[in-house]
């Protein structure tokens, strides 16, 4: 019976938070604990637990492999049971705060686009978008769904494949009439290639030249932070880019951009992956619904 005793759901969430929250102080507040009630609560699972949850320093808690595998199950409990009451209320509608992060070129081409539809069909989700190339920490941002583009590195997150696009390099028409449309990767050399500034971007652009791949540098007179920071350079006539397909079809289409090199273009293409934590139906409702919403909606292949 003593076991009964210990509220091992209380516990769990407050650790939970912990992690997610990156620290016992950032806990305490959404938990309306203090500190040292939220660190010896800790301290406690982990004595009755016989194990080492997470390694402590002055600056930030690191999960052990023991408290990693607690937490991904830990998460996994939460949302069943968050889902057992909603079911037990008759509440079983996807609901609550959804926070999203998404590169910018899906999130002003997809994700924005979309948010009006997704809320009519769940209104009791409430979207906390936030846009940025750089790859963020899930756990550490309070994050439920992260969409990112490129190859995944290896991770305890779950991810589904949203699709690929492939990569095409362009320019407006008024500066291949003043510069000269590149007609090899040689000739490419002289333009202006302008450039990405974020931690993942690509040293250089990756061209085929006959039967030989070549990579060539990027060195133009300016980078941005982001790939739709890039495509509006690219669209005030400053030089070429190489972008997402999806990212510059309707500007294709509408003459606004020229593809270049389409016979030098390798071909290769860029997955685009939704990354949350857990899986099956060990996950809210509410992140259910966006994943099986963009799946259906979103159309990333572009010839």
């Amino acid at each position: 019976m003593a076991r009964l005793e210990v509220n091992r759901s209380g516990e769990l969430e407050v650790f939970v938070r912990v992690i997610e929250l990156g620290g016992f102080s950032a806990a305490a507040r959404v938990c309306g604990m203090t500190p040292s009630a939220v660190s010896k609560l800790v301290a406690r699972l982990e004595q009755r637990l016989g194990t080492r949850l997470v390694n402590r320093s002055t600056r930030q808690l690191q999960l052990t492999a023991e408290g990693c595998a607690f937490y991904e199950r830990g998460v996994r409990i939460l949302a069943d049971l968050e889902e057992a009451e909603r079911c037990a209320s008759e509440h079983t509608a996807p609901r609550g705060r959804l926070r999203v992060n998404a590169n910018v070129p899906f999130g002003h081409h997809f994700l924005l686009p979309l948010a009006s539809e997704f809320l009519e069909h769940h209104p009791d989700v409430t979207l906390d978008i936030v846009l940025t190339d750089e790859v963020i920490d899930i756990l550490q941002q309070r994050t439920d769904v992260a969409v990112r583009a490129g190859p995944l590195k290896s991770s305890n997150l779950m991810a589904r494949r949203l699709g690929a696009t492939r990569m095409v390099i362009v320019a407006t028409p008024s500066y291949l009439a003043r510069h000269g449309t590149p007609a090899t990767p040689r000739e490419l050399l002289t333009h202006n290639r302008l450039g990405a500034n974020y931690t993942r971007a690509q040293p250089g652009w990756p061209l085929r030249q006959g039967d030989k791949d070549i990579v060539l540098p990027v060195t133009g007179n300016a980078q941005a932070s982001d790939g739709e920071a890039l495509r509006h350079l690219a669209l005030a006539g400053l030089g070429v880019a190489r972008l997402a397909a999806f990212q510059v079809r309707e500007d294709l289409a509408a003459g606004r951009l020229q593809a270049v090199l389409e016979d030098c273009n390798p071909g290769d293409q860029e997955e685009v992956h939704a990354v949350y934590v857990g899986q099956g139906g060990h996950m809210p409702l509410r992140v259910r619904a966006l994943l099986d919403f963009l799946a259906g909606r979103v159309e990333l292949s572009a010839k």
